[in-house]
């Protein structure tokens, strides 16, 4: 803190509108029907699946245009790109020369700036602009949408600009303060995109059996029971997200966000951990463990181990290598009676103990919110959002 109280201790800000520092203008689809704008392409064109894709700093595109389809300049390199549509503040920097569709609006520095200004300080500046433009944007017919003459009214902060080089200095030191939180949430990133490699290798490994190393059976041969979720409890808070003395049982749905919770009732149905399979609609065969004392609602399958022939854990590993398809035609559905002629491999308990001991490792290391690397980087992504709304909280602009 001490580090960050003096490199920004007393040095003056002026604040500019966008259109002092940028040239701002829309990106352009060529014609998809003109083979010859798309044939062998060359030039660079973005889309918002290029920043989800490949990330924020961009030196090419998923799709190119060729030179034919280019109506007058590219966009030069080092430039910012922004949503201001469907995913309104996403942005980018783009290091090469460009074009974009017409979803996305290019900010190209003014020559004035250009050796006042450091395109990446800019580039952190528009996670504060993202922001503004949510709240300033026009939102009739559902869809958020702001145009080109109200992202010019933004203000973008510029330190000690009395003295350039002393501000490129505090601009540099301010990116690599935040780079180096990025890059580190970047390497975790990655490591946990390797162990996931990983933990799916051992446990296509540890669960794939010979016909003679294991036996298969049916899963109504294997649970004590496999039933449809029913009609909501007559006493029951929907979205309530923790239990309370009232109401202290959860409600699973047919469902994936939140692991389907729906909300919580006075009473249960099932009373044993269980697995539960989504039954019907897109996220058919979605299967999840479940703590004993709850109750599925209709759309929802609820599996029962007989846990002298297999541990609750090992049956929902084991499904993730099972095929589990639906009703042809029409919504795609899951009925009791498919579920029971299941066949899997059940091999004896404590072969099962053993690769659930390694797969829950695995589990943790790659999914776990409260330990393991997702949760490492959660914790480095709320330190770079801190320090980087701190280094960018300077004397806001006096209004008019």
């Amino acid at each position: 803190m001490s580090y960050l109280e003096k490199l920004l201790d007393g040095v003056n800000v002026e604040w500019k509108a966008v259109s002092e520092i940028f040239h701002l203008k829309n990106g352009y689809t060529p014609s998809k029907t003109v083979n010859e704008y798309w044939k062998d392409g060359i030039i660079p064109w973005f889309r918002m699946e290029d920043i989800r894709t490949n990330g924020r700093i961009l030196s090419d595109s998923i799709q190119h245009i060729s030179a034919s389809a280019v109506k007058g300049k590219l966009f030069p390199a080092n430039s910012l790109i922004m949503s201001t549509t469907a995913t309104l503040g996403e942005h980018a920097l783009v290091r090469v020369p460009f074009l974009t569709n017409q979803q996305i609006t290019n900010f190209s520095v003014v020559d004035y700036y250009k050796n006042r200004l450091d395109m990446k300080f800019l580039f952190y500046c528009f996670f504060n602009f993202g922001e503004w433009c949510k709240e300033n944007a026009n939102k009739s017919g559902g869809l958020e949408i702001i145009g080109i003459q109200k992202l010019k009214q933004y203000q973008i902060p510029i330190p000690c600009p009395e003295n350039p080089k002393k501000s490129r200095q505090i601009q540099s030191k301010i990116v690599t303060i935040l780079d180096g939180f990025a890059e580190l949430t970047a390497e975790l990133t990655a490591e946990l995109t390797a162990r996931k490699k990983q933990y799916s290798y051992y446990r296509d490994q540890l669960l794939s059996f010979e016909d003679s190393e294991v036996h298969w059976k049916i899963l109504n041969d294997v649970c004590l029971s496999i039933s449809a979720g029913g009609d909501l409890p007559e006493n029951h808070a929907k979205g309530q997200t923790k239990p309370t003395v009232e109401f202290p049982y959860p409600i699973y749905a047919n469902a994936t966000g939140d692991k389907g919770l729906y909300g919580f009732t006075d009473g249960y149905k099932i009373e044993s951990d269980a697995v539960t399979i989504s039954a019907r609609g897109a996220k058919i065969g979605y299967h999840t463990l479940r703590e004993g004392k709850f109750t599925p609602i209709i759309r929802l399958i609820t599996l029962v181990p007989n846990k002298s022939l297999i541990l609750t854990r090992y049956l929902n590993y084991i499904l993730d290598m099972t095929p589990i398809g639906g009703t042809d035609g029409g919504i795609p559905q899951l009925t009791v009676p498919t579920v029971k002629k299941i066949s899997i491999p059940v091999p004896p308990l404590e072969e099962q103990a053993r690769i659930v001991a390694i797969l829950d490792k695995f589990d943790a290391l790659t999914n776990s919110i409260s330990e393991g690397l997702p949760r490492e980087i959660a914790l480095r992504q709320q330190q770079y959002e801190y320090y980087r709304d701190l280094l960018f909280n300077f004397p806001k602009p006096v209004e008019a």
